[in-house]
């Protein structure tokens, strides 16, 4: 066969495919998710509702479980066994988990209505916990395998769809019955591919509407500022040294160093920040005394070229220049998480493909956006020896229901851009996967 006819054999089929997606579809995909709800560490409803949905559409699916709570969701359209395999893959669990007891007053004093896992439709848009990042990510996904299914194509090598429990940047939440600490960080990811879901390339569905080869990954550094024990009446008459005072002082230091450590570290696609997530030390009941020592939590992200072992070194430079500016302050810190960055080459199948898949739907050149500071399980892929290429939504725009804040581009979806993004994934799928009928 000719590359022409290759090329018009592949044409046909893409316009296949497209045409079994529809809003309908997405809508109802995305609601179900919404209305499921899945925290890190109790996903496996969620996955058990993705994988009958996905059998129902005549798709060979399974729940994937990690333990009695946690679960994956995984599916395969077999190939012919004589093409370079794909996986489509997207998280599924949400940032926040949806209940008052956890959520309230950190994620909001009174959770919106977007930040429960209840889906409400409003025109061309559903608001939800996760509707758009990460739910509706996994709705494309599922979505394009369906219409992938029902077009009856064959392909020539296998494609599989991934929805994967614990993708967010968290350890184990506070209820006593999730026992493991390790239910976030990719963990079931790692696990998809552990037992055997090894593809030749991967394309991960997340936030942005840019093909993008490369991101950071992520450093967490428990830092604790000692000082006293004292209380209030004595303060003035033996020494004092409060460490929640003292603590102040060190995060504004650190505060000024991200901006630096950004500046230095920024390149290719790529802006590594740094965070101050939580802090602790005292009695919130008791007022009148001042805490030995007060612990926060610093989230470093970096870059592909910046190693964890090498970002602890230079975390501990910072660290050393801060306790000789504040002469007698006793701090120490401990690095406690590590996720390497990553990159994929961009002459590499997947990011070809998907930078096609992005000009096709655009008709222009494919447009990089860089600086970017958020890490996904693009990286768990990578790690792993699978080249990933990561593509996803942009976010509300003027015409949605709410305005546009960090929780609402998490919380509310556009069914357009899930339509635009459904087919993208579609086109990168046979491109890779190759069409043989």
């Amino acid at each position: 066969m000719t590359a022409a006819e290759r090329s018009a054999r592949s044409s046909e089929a893409v316009d296949r495919a497209i045409a079994q997606v529809s809003p309908r579809q997405l809508r109802e995909i995305v609601v179900g998710l919404v209305n499921v709800p899945s925290p890190t560490g109790e996903e496996r409803p969620l996955a058990e509702w993705a994988a009958a949905r996905l059998v129902d559409a005549g798709v060979d699916a399974r729940v994937q479980p990690l333990d009695a709570r946690q679960a994956n969701a995984v599916a395969k359209l077999p190939g012919a066994g004589e093409g370079p395999s794909l996986l489509l893959y997207a998280p599924i669990d949400t940032l926040t988990t949806g209940d008052p007891a956890e959520d309230e007053p950190w994620a909001a004093p009174r959770l919106r209505a977007d930040m429960r896992p209840e889906a409400v439709v409003d025109g061309d848009f559903v608001l939800g916990l996760g509707a758009s990042n990460p739910k509706g990510h996994a709705a494309c996904v599922m979505a394009a395998g369906e219409a992938i299914r029902a077009a009856g194509i064959t392909l020539a090598g296998d494609l599989w769809i991934g929805l994967g429990a614990g993708g967010m940047p968290t350890h184990r939440r506070t209820p006593s019955e999730l026992g493991r600490e390790n239910t976030g960080q990719g963990v079931g990811c790692s696990f998809l591919v552990e037992q055997g879901v090894y593809p030749d390339h991967a394309l991960i569905a997340k936030p942005g509407w840019t093909v993008a080869w490369e991101e950071v990954g992520l450093c967490w550094f428990e830092v604790t500022v000692h000082g006293t024990f004292g209380y209030v009446g004595s303060r003035h008459r033996m020494p004092y040294v409060n460490p929640v005072v003292e603590a102040g002082r060190v995060i504004n230091d650190l505060e000024s160093w991200f901006v630096a450590y950004s500046r230095r570290h920024t390149g290719g696609l790529v802006a590594p920040q740094g965070n101050i997530g939580a802090i602790e030390g005292g009695w919130m009941r008791m007022p009148a005394v001042s805490s030995s020592a007060v612990r926060f939590m610093v989230d470093l992200r970096v870059g592909p070229d910046t190693p964890p072992n090498l970002a602890r070194r230079e975390f501990a430079a910072a660290m050393r220049e801060i306790s000789a500016r504040h002469q007698g302050l006793d701090i120490s810190w401990e690095m406690v998480l590590a996720i390497p960055g990553t990159a994929t080459p961009t002459d590499d199948a997947v990011v070809q493909a998907a930078i096609r898949a992005w000009e096709a739907e655009e008709g222009r050149p494919h447009e990089v956006i860089r600086e970017n500071s958020g890490a996904t399980d693009a990286n768990i892929l990578r790690g792993r020896g699978i080249p990933t290429a990561r593509i996803g939504m942009t976010r509300i725009g003027p015409d949605a229901p709410v305005p546009l804040d960090f929780p609402s581009g998490m919380n509310v979806v556009d069914i357009r851009e899930m339509t635009r993004l459904t087919r993208h994934l579609i086109r990168t799928a046979l491109d890779v996967c190759e069409p043989v009928d």
